[in-house]
């Protein structure tokens, strides 16, 4: 059967490929073209664009790139015709999603929606178009099942979340040969955790480096986006206790003491990883005045909204300085401090669920379209 894939970000990227290893388990002549990245590149298929010529981030930006979107929706709904799959898989990026799912419904293809839009923060009236557009929805936060089914009367399949498959199947290496390859010294180690489009990542790492200087005892690691080159972060490294890898951020994750997070999926990868963490995040200014009187939700990061309390600090925009950030990093370094925060990690898996997400949505789907 064939499958056509559109995932627009690095997340969408990791899941799509556990998702695209579990369907060729199930249907092992699929044919699978996407929207993606490296990671859903190297299990096989086609892919079309990269998401790196996707991400533009925050209301003003979309504005300013709104010709390349439109263009780009023209080019896959052409790719989609010429392909005539039978099923259209979404993941999460609702913005261009939902425009081709409208189309794709209209044109007679089967729509399957894998993590849902986040319509519970903002944008709720897109459940109307949901309701409309998608044939199956498959969502990985256990909220989000009574929020569809109770509130809004739409049947959808909680799978489980993914990032618990992504994180068991990755294969670890001992802290020293991790030092050794990525020439670390023996400090202790904080992972920065800027982000992966550039205007988030010129927004965050400063901040975020700039209470280097305050604890001489670890070492700063950069954890470097794939879709980034190295020049792009070469210039925010001013000191020889600031270090950089690229394309390692699990194993970083798994090595590390603390890390200072921008918000979003990396939040909750850092706390299934057992690493206390800050969570950091400045906007645009015009931007973030647009959000803050759209979005209504107590909390940024997902592991406060899957826990619905305050686990992890949350720094945004004028919060998230030099002198907050220090003193919200000198807590989660103290031992009573992450012994609670380190109890909290583990009841927010069991929330989660466990593994095996990315298989059950696979089969959900192949049984759908057979």
């Amino acid at each position: 059967m064939k499958y056509y894939i559109i995932a627009g970000e690095a997340s969408g990227d990791l899941h799509g490929s556990n998702l695209m290893k579990a369907l060729y388990e199930e249907d092992p002549n699929a044919d699978i073209r996407f929207w993606g990245g490296d990671l859903m590149q190297n299990v096989g298929g086609t892919l079309v664009k990269h998401y790196r010529e996707l991400a533009f981030m925050g209301f003003i930006e979309v504005i300013f790139n709104l010709k390349t979107i439109l263009n780009n929706i023209k080019i896959c709904k052409n790719d989609i015709s010429k392909f005539n799959p039978d099923v259209i898989i979404y993941i999460d990026y609702p913005g261009f999603n939902m425009r081709i799912a409208k189309w794709a419904k209209q044109s007679g293809y089967k729509n399957h929606y894998y993590i849902s839009p986040q319509i519970w923060a903002w944008k709720e009236n897109r459940i109307t178009a949901i309701k409309h557009d998608i044939d199956k929805m498959y969502v990985i936060l256990p909220f989000e099942k009574d929020f569809y089914e109770v509130k809004h009367q739409f049947p959808v399949e909680f799978v489980g979340h993914p990032l618990i498959d992504a994180i068991h199947n990755q294969s670890g290496i001992d802290t020293n040969t991790f030092r050794t390859e990525n020439q670390l010294s023996e400090k202790p180690i904080i992972a920065i955790l800027p982000g992966s489009r550039k205007q988030e990542i010129s927004k965050m790492l400063s901040v975020m480096l700039s209470v280097v200087t305050d604890f001489p005892d670890y070492q700063f690691v950069i954890a470097g986006a794939p879709s980034q080159e190295f020049s792009f972060y070469e210039p925010f490294i001013a000191s020889e206790n600031i270090k950089f890898i690229s394309n390692k951020t699990y194993s970083l994750l798994r090595n590390s003491t603390a890390a200072l997070v921008t918000s979003g999926t990396a939040t909750l990868e850092t706390a299934l990883f057992k690493v206390p963490e800050v969570v950091c995040y400045k906007g645009s200014w015009a931007s973030y005045q647009i959000a803050k009187r759209i979005i209504t939700l107590k909390y940024i990061s997902l592991v406060n909204l899957i826990m619905d309390k305050e686990v992890v600090t949350e720094l945004i925009q004028d919060d998230c300085s030099t002198k907050r950030i220090r003193e919200e990093l000198t807590k989660i370094l103290e031992p009573n401090y992450r012994k609670t925060l380190l109890e909290n990690y583990d009841l927010l898996e069991e929330k989660l669920g466990g593994i095996g997400a990315s298989k059950k949505t696979a089969q959900l789907i192949v049984d759908a379209i057979k």
